[in-house]
Order: structure tokens, then sequence, then C-alpha cells
């Protein structure tokens, strides 16, 4: 009766999450608009209509590449275009599914971490769908938030070797395929998720599934097994396309953050975190260096140190590899669900073990009710602000461009641009990429400017669509650019940016009068 009780409830608390979630993205979505806050949420609906209707990964029809960063989340979007569901509808409708999972599943893993603990339950639960980094992830039309979710399932499923499971050697390798399929699927909605996969996998080591080594070799054999069937097609078709196991965009996107790797590794690592610094997360801390520990000192398994070590690991990555924090941080926000989890069950843990001291219970309840406010506060100030800003300058540049274009420049005039994805929606044509995604051969010249116009040149660019930094060598008064439309917007600029601009191209620096 009294798991019953406890099922009931955990549901009850559940739908709450959920209800919240719910309200909290549609409030966002409405008061911005309901379009998407980043050029790239584009590629992905292109590639997606594309799919579903010719049957082709490609962003031009026709000409298969390879700038969806996410596989998965491709595939997902166009099942609403087979359906026939408004893509509006669709996209941020997954989006708020995943938030809420998301959620639901970081309450599971607190109850586990903390049992019979509903405090722990709710609140993990509620910081999760509150943090307006994770809002902003859900209703951007980009894989984050559905990639957040698979972290946290995935986390989730390897703990459930700590349980009494059965030692039967077909059991065992059957759990190591759910894990091989969840981690598959992880990896497909970004790539980084290999590295969760891999600290998992290690840890599990310490666990050993079934009790021995022998069943932690099935369960591992088994696991990958399952992970590279899965993964085999889409790598197959990128060493097809690039000669590599990923796509374009990260040697592009590399490019870009070159300058950021003259700083040393620590200094990149504080500019990734910077972004991630506006939010109720960072009262977290104390929380987080409790929950730590906690493990330490019980003296529990390991493996459940995963969340935290993976939002750490993640950042580290990308410090590594892409030190970029435009965005509000988008590329490690992910790190957020399962720091999050450790900091809310540490707080909790805090609470418990200040109660029996007056100066620690004035300490930890202040702290608490501080972080509930500054979560509350950033969730309805700057996280909707910046959401609603974001959009608009999407909205007032880029789509507007794109439909001008596409009422106004015939599509066999071979367009130049650095931001593909409205102009690949709503304007389709052949396009010559200046930011690589799917122009690769510029990439070697991306740092280049001079270069770049000998190769638009040579392949016969006819316009430039470019906000001024897009412009190659920054000179928006080079005599090759003859302006044919500007968009006037007022959001860019509000935000410290420039209009964007459709040029003709007059190589030999006369305009047409």
């Amino acid at each position: 009766m009294r798991s019953e009780t406890v099922s009931f409830v955990r549901w009850r608390y559940d739908l709450l999450i959920a209800g919240l979630t719910v309200m909290l993205s549609l409030f966002y979505i409405v008061i911005a608009g309901g379009n998407f806050p980043l050029d790239d949420s584009w590629i992905h609906q292109t590639y997606a209509r594309n799919l579903a209707q010719n049957g082709e990964w490609a962003f031009i029809a026709g000409e298969p590449s390879t700038a969806s960063t996410s596989p998965l989340y491709t595939v997902v979007l166009a099942i609403g275009y087979l359906l026939n569901i408004p893509y509006h509808v669709w996209t941020h409708g997954v989006g708020i599914v995943m938030l809420a999972l998301t959620g639901i599943l970081g309450a599971r893993m607190a109850a586990r971490l903390i049992p019979n603990n509903r405090s722990a339950y709710v609140a993990t639960g509620l910081a999760l769908v509150m943090a307006w980094h994770l809002i902003w992830a859900a209703v951007s039309g980009m894989e984050t938030a559905i990639f957040a979710m698979f972290t946290l399932a995935l986390i989730t499923l390897a703990w459930r070797e700590l349980d009494a499971r059965s030692q039967h050697l077909t059991a065992i390798i059957l759990r190591g395929m759910l894990f091989g399929l969840v981690a598959a699927l992880t990896t497909l909605t970004r790539a980084e998720g290999v590295l969760l996969c891999a600290l998992l996998g290690g840890l599990l080591i310490f666990v050993r599934p079934g009790g021995r080594y022998v069943g932690w070799i099935a369960y591992g054999v088994a696991a990958l097994f399952v992970f590279m069937i899965v993964l085999a097609p889409y790598l197959n078709f990128n060493l097809q396309q690039t000669g590599g196991l990923l796509p374009d965009t990260a040697a592009a996107k590399q490019m870009y953050a070159t300058p950021n790797f003259y700083q040393s590794y620590f200094w990149r690592v504080g500019y990734l975190l910077e972004p991630l610094a506006a939010g109720g997360q960072m009262l977290l801390l104390p929380g987080i260096v409790v929950f730590a520990v906690m493990l330490v000192r019980q003296r529990r398994s390991l493996l459940l140190s995963a969340p935290l070590l993976w939002s750490v690991l993640l950042i580290l990555l990308y410090a590594g590899y892409l030190p970029l924090n435009f965005q509000h941080g988008r590329y490690v926000i992910p790190s957020l669900p399962s720091a999050i989890v450790c900091g809310v069950v540490g707080m909790i843990l805090l609470l418990k073990g200040s109660r029996f001291s007056l100066l620690g219970r004035v300490f930890t309840r202040t702290l608490a009710g501080a972080t509930i406010f500054v979560f509350i506060f950033f969730t309805f100030s700057l996280g909707v602000n910046a959401y609603r800003l974001d959009v608009a300058i999407i909205d007032e540049e880029m789509v507007a461009t794109a439909f001008y274009l596409r009422d106004n420049i015939p599509p066999d005039q071979l367009l130049v641009t650095n931001d593909i994805g409205a102009v690949g929606y709503f304007a389709p044509r052949p396009i010559l990429d200046i930011a690589g995604l799917i122009s690769p051969e510029i990439i070697p010249i991306l740092n280049n400017p001079d270069e770049i116009w000998a190769w638009m040149q040579a392949q016969g660019g006819r316009y430039l669509r470019a906000l001024n930094d897009q412009v190659p060598g920054d000179d928006v008064n080079d005599p090759r650019l003859c302006p044919v439309f500007t968009t006037g917007g007022t959001a860019a600029v509000r935000a410290g940016g420039t209009n964007m601009t459709i040029y003709k191209l007059a190589y030999d620096g006369v305009c047409d009068p």
C-alpha cells in the first residue's frame, strides 16, 4: 500500500511539473510571436521538410549535405511534416514535451538520491522546468531540449543497474541492448553525447551488471553492438560526404572560434560559464558542493556522481574543442539539467543538516528563498525578454530578407550568404554559404577575405545577403557591393547589432544606376 501511495503522489507531482512546463513555454511562445530565436532553427526545418517531401538528406534539393548537426532531431521534425501538422505546433510541442520529461526525469533522479523526500522530488522538477535557459532551449526550435532529456534518461538507465536486477545472462544482455539504443539516440541528437556514453560505460565497470565481470562484459558487448548498428548509417553518410565522422559544421565553427584558442584554457572555461551564470542555478553552487561531499562521506556508488561529472566534462570538452558562448551559451546549456539536479539535492541536504542550528537555519533558508526568487525573477524578466528579442531579430532580419529574395530575386541568381536557414526554408535556391555549413570547400579560407571574394567571383555569386560583420573584409563601403534592400529592423539595432542587407555584386566595382 505504501508503494502505491508513493507512486500516486509522484504522478500527481509529475502533472504539476508538466503543467508548469506547458504554461511557461506557451508564455514565451505567445509573447515572442511564435517563431524561432535562431536562424539554425530554420536549417533544421529545411532539412526535415526535404526529408519528408523528397526522401533526401539535403538542405538544397538534390544536393546531399551534412549541415544538420542533429540527425535524430531532423527525423523527429520530419514526422510532423509527414503528418501534415503545422511546423510551429509540432516543433514547439516536441520542445515542450522534452522539457517536461527533463523535469520529471530529474525529479526521479532526486528521489533516488534522497528517497521518500517529496521536497527533493518537487523542488528538482520545478527548478528544471523554471530554468530560463532550458525554457529558451525548449522553444528555440533546436535539438537542445531533446538532447538534455536524453542525457538524464541515459543516466537514469545506468542507475537502474544499482538495483536488484535479474542476473540471468539473457536479461543482462537485453538491458545492455536498451542502454546501447538510448546511448545511440543521445549521440544522434548531439555528437558530444558519446562523451556521456563513455563516462557511464566506464562507471558501470564498478557496478558490474549482474554482479560479476561476465555480466558486465555481456552488458557492454550488447550495448556497443546496438550502439554501432544504430549509428552506422549516419557515420557512413558523413564519411561519404565529408571524409570524416563529423558533419562539416564542426570544422566551420571551429574556424570561427579561432581567436579564442589563443586564450588560456581556464579563460575559455570561464568564457563558457559566463552566460550560464545568469540564473538561479548560480545559487545552487553550495548545494553542488554538498552533493559531492555527500557522495564521498556516505561512500555511495561512484555511478551516482555521473550527473556532476557529465556537467563538468561537457564544459571542459567545449573549452578545448569549441569555445563559443553565443546565444546564451546554447552549446553548454545541456550541462544545466544534471547540475541543477545535483544542486537542488545538495540544497535539500543542506537544509536538513542545518535544522539543529539557529544560525544554520537562518543561512540555509535565506539561501533557499533567494534561490527560488532568482529562478522566478530570471524566468519572467531576463529570460522572456531575451527570447522575445532573439525571435524579433531573426524575424526582422533573416526571415524578412528571405521574403524579399523570394518575391524579388529570381532563384537562378546565385546567392552568397552567411545565415542559410530562413533563406533555405522560405526562398529555396542555389546558395554559396560563406559560413561553410553547406559549402565546406570554403572552410580553409574562412579567415581570408580576399580569397573569399575570389571564390565568390569564381563560383558566379550574383547577390550577397549579410549583416555588416558578415561582409568579407567587414567593409560595407566596398565598391563591389551594390545595396538593393536593407531591412530597417529595430530589434537588431537595440541589441547593438546591424541590419541585414542584400547587395548585388559588381566585381568590377561599378554598380548599375
